[in-house]
């Protein structure tokens, strides 16, 4: 019986697997497994399409590593992804196991040791980053084992309904983000005055080579932002990208929150450029709309980014599961702007 006449679902269980790197004789497989896994409407295309996964691949916008049995099964798989504004900078995501298999304790652990190991053979990879779910810390222990730093977190970053299959699960998850990073350039880092006495605790274990100044630069008059925005309807999450702060920032700002309320928008998360001379000014702004701080982004640009957020309800701070010291340190950091952000909002009424 070929792969083709056999249907996933009905893979036998307790068959030896090997962890490799993604070929296009795998597409199918790795479309099937999601098919099992999330039903036909499984947002991200690349894994509901064999030809457009291969040209991913081939492409190395997705680095995908599989599990496989000897029959050509794929039973597993995880990939790295381009999604953050800098080509260089690959999200390590899109895991899933087959059902008769999670049993397998070693199975998850094998592919994304073997997605970083291969991430460190590829001179487009400059860096991997990961969001890691607050629901529990299994996935932050692991980046933990693998070197990585955490550097953010991102509160209430997804509804309950995306972890149906893990149970327990009733408000609104967060993540915290780590980075391993490979390959870097000397950078100047201009830190916002509002923020230049905690970001550095955010830089430990991850400066390499940078030259920190404080941004006491204004933006230009006349001068356009450059900004550019996703929209992730079901999590009801905006990010918005800003490379450089311009003398519009403000009313740029309001227009785009308009227009993003009115797509039922929860989570505003904003990215600034740690490169642009004029990102405190931005900040400044970004405070007085209620926005806090959620923590740097590595190599997010090309350059440093800085992560700022909004959320238009009380986060579930109690919900947050950490593991790690640092991970605590951020989230009482975090925490701290954000009941800053609260007492400003109510003193402005």
């Amino acid at each position: 019986m070929t792969m083709d006449e056999r249907s996933i679902d009905n893979i036998e269980a307790g068959q030896p697997w090997e962890v490799c790197r993604f070929q296009p004789g795998d597409a199918e497989g790795v479309v099937r497994l999601f098919r099992l896994g999330y039903g036909e409407g499984y947002p991200i295309r690349t894994y509901m399409e064999p030809a457009m996964l291969i040209r991913e691949n081939e492409a190395l916008r997705v680095i995908s590593s599989v599990a496989k049995t000897p029959r050509g099964d794929v039973v597993g798989h995880t990939s790295l992804y381009n999604s953050a504004p800098h080509a260089g900078v690959y999200e390590s995501g899109a895991a899933l196991i087959h059902p008769a298999y999670r049993g397998s304790f070693k199975l998850y652990p094998k592919l994304i040791l073997h997605s970083l190991e291969l991430s460190k053979t590829l001179p487009e990879v400059e860096a991997v980053f990961g969001e890691m779910v607050c629901s529990h810390t299994t996935s932050q222990k692991m980046s933990t084992k693998s070197g990585s730093v955490f550097t953010a977190l991102e509160p209430d970053l997804m509804p309950a309904e995306a972890y149906e299959t893990e149970g327990k699960v009733t408000g609104r998850v967060a993540a915290v983000l780590s980075f391993k990073i490979y390959r870097q350039a000397p950078q100047q880092v201009y830190l916002p005055r509002s923020y230049a006495g905690e970001l550095p605790f955010f830089y430990e274990g991850v400066d390499q080579d940078r030259r920190f100044a404080v941004s006491e630069t204004g933006s230009p008059a006349g001068s356009i932002s450059d900004i550019t925005h996703q929209v992730f309807d079901f999590a009801r999450v905006a990010r918005i990208a800003v490379r450089s702060v311009g003398s519009d920032f403000s009313e740029s700002l309001k227009t785009l929150e308009k227009a993003l309320r009115e797509k039922g928008i929860l989570v505003y998360q904003v990215w600034l450029n740690l490169a642009d001379q004029s990102n405190g000014e931005g900040v400044d702004i970004l405070r007085k709309d209620g926005y806090f701080l959620g923590g740097v982004l590595p190599l997010w640009f090309g350059t440093d980014g800085l992560l700022m957020q909004k959320i238009l309800k009380a986060p579930d701070w109690e919900g947050i599961r950490l593991h790690a010291e640092r991970s605590e340190r951020i989230l009482e950091k975090v925490k701290a702007d954000w009941e800053r952000s609260i007492q400003d909002q109510s003193v402005d009424c």
